[in-house]
Parts: structure tokens; C-alpha cells; sequence
């Protein structure tokens, strides 16, 4: 069968566009960041100071490409002055607390930060006069899952066994509820991006498998693996954005398209978490072993696909790095970088490249 390579967006929509970019200082976040300046695009960035040193958003020095806005989306004064300053036409929302046991040992701050910080979001830019399109990032872990076989869909029942997953969802209804209280009659187009598990270069934050490996890597410490036969929907970082811009981009221009698309690769293609160390290891050019400490109380799910028919169909969207450049493109950065490149350089370097692929 004849793959057709994905659309990539478009730089005479954004060029010139002002958008509001929350979560800029986490890894996603900068990602975006980066791509948009290379579009064109005039970006606010609005999110904590990084909680990572290193951090991408520090070495790549993504304070340079836009006007950069600390605060707190808790902080419901300061979302609605900086949506204010921002007149923003597209708001991307990427900020949140991502990560699953860091939502265990505290699920109020989580809530917090999730449900309450997208609800003031939302809020305020109801009345920001230039609007035109909010992309509201949730994550492949907003479906019931039972730890089964199938991979999800759009219209898959929501849920949540752990807090983390439990507030992305809420994050979802309440999303939906101002879409069509709000929104839709001041002809904003709102929808969410449920996008699949990230890698990529530019990761340190802890408990995640890539940076976890990298670290091991760099104090020359065994890796430890709590749930080595556990599958994943993982994709590279510049592939989950891509979607989203699409996304945006789509919702700008008038196209008709769900209100929800899921963003991942095929699911015949999952890894285990055992196969992605096991692998980055090799690329990194360590042994490829590590030990496994498994949690008996985890609630974690050991499954989980995602099906991203809808945005191949409607977007025209495909997933790029994929196969032994997903886990090479994760490898030389990291590699790169740590021997002295410039962090920013070699960023930059693969968003071209991503964009020259055939």
C-alpha cells in the first residue's frame, strides 16, 4: 500500500497570527514554541518557570522567539491579565501536570492545575475579542480502560483510575460545556487533542521513561523499569505537534472536523516499555540491560492504544519519525547536546528536518 507522506502546516496561515502558548517551559511546550516562531507566528507564552534543570526551554533559549509570561493558571487574575495583554486569535493550551505518579502522591495539586487552571482559561478568554480558535491539550488517557486490546477512539466513554487521567477527562467535559455554552455563539471553535505517549529530545523531567533512561545514561547508574511489559502509544514530539498545528490550523480556516482527534501512531507499531529502553539504550551506546522493581500497588494501566484514523482522514495528517528514526532522532539529540552542541541548534536542526522529510 502506498503511504502518502503528512501535511505540515501551513506558514502563510500562521504567519503573523498571535497566539497564546500555555505550558512554553515544559518539553512539548518549547517544542511548539520553536516550530511557531519558525512559521511566523507572534507567540505569548504563558506557563510556570521551568521545574527541570536542565531544561529544554532554558537551553534552547526559547525566551527568544516570543514574549515570554511566568504565572500560575491557578492564578486566575494573572490568566485573565495575560490573555488580555495577548489578544491572542489561537490559544494552543499545553499546560498542565502531566505526570501520572506525580498525580498520585498529590491529586489536589494536580485538580488544581488541570481542571481549575483550563476552567480559568476558558473563563477568560470569553472575552477576548480577537478569537477565533482554542486547541485545549488533553492526552490518550482520558478513555475507560480496562486493559484491554482495542485501541481507543474519539467516541470511547471517558474515565479515569488515577487522578492524573480523572482530571485530563474532567478537563474534556469542561471543555465541551463552555464549547457549547459559550463559544459556539461567539463562533470561537473550541476542541481537545488527545495526542499519544511523547519522546524526544529536550526531556528531563522525572518518572518518564526517556528521561529516566538518559539520566541512568549520564550518572552511569542501572535503569530501573517498573512496568517493562507495559505498551504504549509512543511517538515522536515533532509528530504529536504536528497534529496539533494541523489541528488549529483546520479549526481556523473554517474546516468541519470533530471536536475531539486523537493523535498516535498505528497500534500494531506499540512498543513496550522493556523494547523503547531497550533500544534507546543500544542508540545511546550503553549496554542494553536494566532492572525491574515492580510495583504491586500501581493503578497504572499496562495498555493502551490509540486509533488516530480520524486525523489521518480529516487532517491528512501522518506520523513521520517513526520505526528506528523515532528512537535515532530521540538518541542524537540527546547525544549531541550532552557532548556541547547547542541545545538550540540542534532543536532547530530537527524541526528542518522534520519539515524536509519526504
Amino acid at each position: 500500500m502506498l503511504v502518502t507522506p503528512g501535511r505540515l502546516p501551513d506558514q502563510t496561515f500562521w504567519r503573523g497570527k498571535r497566539v497564546f502558548l500555555t505550558g512554553h517551559t515544559g518539553f512539548k511546550g518549547a517544542w511548539t514554541a520553536l516550530w511557531l516562531a519558525r512559521l511566523g507566528a507572534r507567540v505569548t507564552g504563558f506557563a510556570r518557570a521551568p521545574d527541570t534543570q536542565p531544561s529544554l526551554y532554558e537551553l534552547a533559549r526559547v525566551d527568544a522567539d516570543l514574549n515570554s509570561m511566568i504565572g500560575d493558571l491557578q492564578d486566575r487574575r494573572s490568566v485573565e491579565k495575560a490573555v488580555t495583554a495577548a489578544d491572542p486569535e489561537i490559544v494552543l493550551h499545553l499546560a498542565a501536570q502531566p505526570l501520572v505518579r506525580a498525580a498520585i502522591a498529590d491529586p489536589i495539586e494536580t485538580m488544581a492545575t488541570n481542571v481549575m487552571g483550563t476552567t480559568h482559561l476558558l473563563q477568560a478568554l470569553r472575552s477576548a475579542s480577537s478569537l477565533t480558535t482554542v486547541l485545549v491539550v488533553t492526552t490518550d488517557k482520558v478513555y475507560s480502560n480496562a486493559n484491554g486490546d482495542r485501541a481507543f477512539t474519539e467516541d470511547d466513554r471517558l474515565g479515569g483510575k488515577d487522578p492524573y487521567s480523572a482530571s485530563k477527562a474532567a478537563v474534556e467535559l469542561i471543555t465541551a460545556s463552555f464549547r457549547s455554552s459559550y463559544f459556539e455563539h461567539q463562533n470561537v471553535r473550541v476542541a481537545t487533542a488527545r495526542g499519544g505517549n511523547v519522546i524526544g529530545g529536550g526531556d528531563f523531567s522525572y518518572d518518564r521513561i526517556v528521561s529516566d533512561i538518559v539520566r541512568s545514561v549520564m550518572q552511569n547508574t542501572e535503569l530501573t523499569l517498573r512496568m517493562p511489559e507495559a505498551t504504549r502509544p509512543w511517538q515522536h514530539v515533532l509528530d504529536c505537534i504536528a497534529g496539533y498545528l494541523l489541528y488549529a490550523e483546520g479549526l481556523g480556516s473554517g474546516m468541519t472536523l470533530p471536536p475531539a482527534l486523537n493523535f498516535g501512531p498505528e497500534p500494531a507499531r506499540a512498543l513496550t516499555v522493556g523494547e523503547l529502553a531497550f533500544h534507546l539504550l543500544k542508540a545511546l551506546g550503553k549496554p542494553a540491560s536494566f532492572d525491574v522493581r515492580y510495583d504491586e500497588a500501581s493503578i497504572e494501566m499496562s495498555k493502551l492504544a490509540i486509533d488516530a484514523s480520524k486525523s489521518r482522514d480529516h487532517l491528512g495528517w501522518r506520523d513521520r519519525v517513526t520505526g528506528d528514526r523515532l528512537i535515532d532522532w530521540t538518541a542524537d539529540w540527546y547525544s549531541t547536546v550532552l557532548s556541547g552542541t547547542d541545545a538550540r541548534s540542534v532543536t532547530l536542526g530537527q524541526i528542518d528536518a522534520y519539515c524536509g522529510m519526504p
